[in-house]
């Protein structure tokens, strides 16, 4: 079985597994009264199979979401990977084990090295930085470009959050983008009831896998039948919020992520919205989660 890397500070704590994707396990507070989850608990079942889509969050690097029949242009050059699945989803760092380059008792860091392969042509670090605070969870991402040529690039995170049937999603956003059946990107829209986090969304009722541009940031999920709430906020270049809620579920998803699903294919279409960077070889970009119980 993988190895837990358990931090703690007051009442929080959380539980890291390097090995499987450089995932968060848990995320939770120990009270008198009992465990409060904050993030979807990782199974020992999920544990054990290394199984990175049943984690309570993982990263996105180096890109989030699909790329659309796993190709894309990029400066005069028709990039192909092999990936496992048929629109390259993610990346590769959630794929992989990542090394543990610290840790103590409450902060630990992360990296992944990829060098250039068939999965993605570019060689890059990646690297997560996570601090229990006494308020909170800060994680702290950065890639940069380990190669010799100039790399198209996104990140972000990918949260899982426990879903009750009434629990709601309040963030500020300017646009929905719809998508097709393969869960790509079709049309750029405002958001309308019932899909509007602006609103309050009912992700507990509303089926999503939508993302929206123009976040600033700010997002705060409330869980009335348990009393409480999380407030979840993002710096640096992750203006997407992708929310994700499968009907039958009892988690939803809320991704603070810097670029727009199939971003480099809609940048190659002449789009300049999409959240893709370019990284010189050498350049590094970084960006900041936080998680505050409340």
């Amino acid at each position: 079985m993988s190895r837990v890397i358990g931090l703690a500070r007051g009442a929080l704590r959380l539980d890291l597994v390097p090995e499987i994707g450089g995932a968060i396990a848990g995320f939770r507070s120990e009270a008198p009264g009992g465990t409060i989850h904050w993030l979807r608990a990782m199974t020992p079942a999920a544990i054990a199979a290394g199984d990175a889509g049943g984690a309570a969050c993982f990263p996105l690097f180096p890109y989030s979401n699909r790329i659309r029949d796993r190709s894309f242009r990029f400066e005069g050059r028709t990039v192909r990977m092999v990936h496992p699945i048929p629109d390259a989803e993610h990346g590769q760092g959630w794929l992989a084990p990542w090394h543990v380059a610290s840790t103590g008792t409450d902060r630990a860091t992360l990296v992944f090295d990829h060098p250039a392969a068939e999965d993605w042509p570019f060689a890059y670090r990646a690297r997560q930085d996570f601090a229990l605070t006494d308020g909170g969870l800060e994680v702290r991402i950065e890639i940069g470009n380990a190669g010799e040529t100039r790399m198209p690039a996104g990140f972000g995170l990918h949260p899982y959050f426990p879903r009750t049937p009434r629990t709601r999603l309040r963030a500020q956003v300017a646009g929905m983008w719809e998508t097709d059946d393969r869960i790509l990107p079709t049309r750029l829209v405002a958001p309308e009831r019932p899909r509007d986090p602006r609103a309050g969304l009912a992700v507990g009722e509303v089926a999503l896998d939508n993302g929206f541009t123009g976040w600033d940031g700010h997002a705060v999920i409330e869980w009335p039948e348990r009393g409480d709430g999380l407030t979840m906020t993002a710096q640096g270049p992750l203006g997407f919020l992708v929310v994700y809620s499968p009907p039958g579920e009892d988690f939803f998803c809320a991704e603070p992520v810097s670029n727009a699903t199939d971003a480099f294919n809609l940048a190659a279409d002449g789009r300049r919205d999409t959240g893709m960077f370019v990284l010189e070889p050498g350049q590094t970009a970084m960006a900041r989660s936080g998680f505050v119980p409340h």
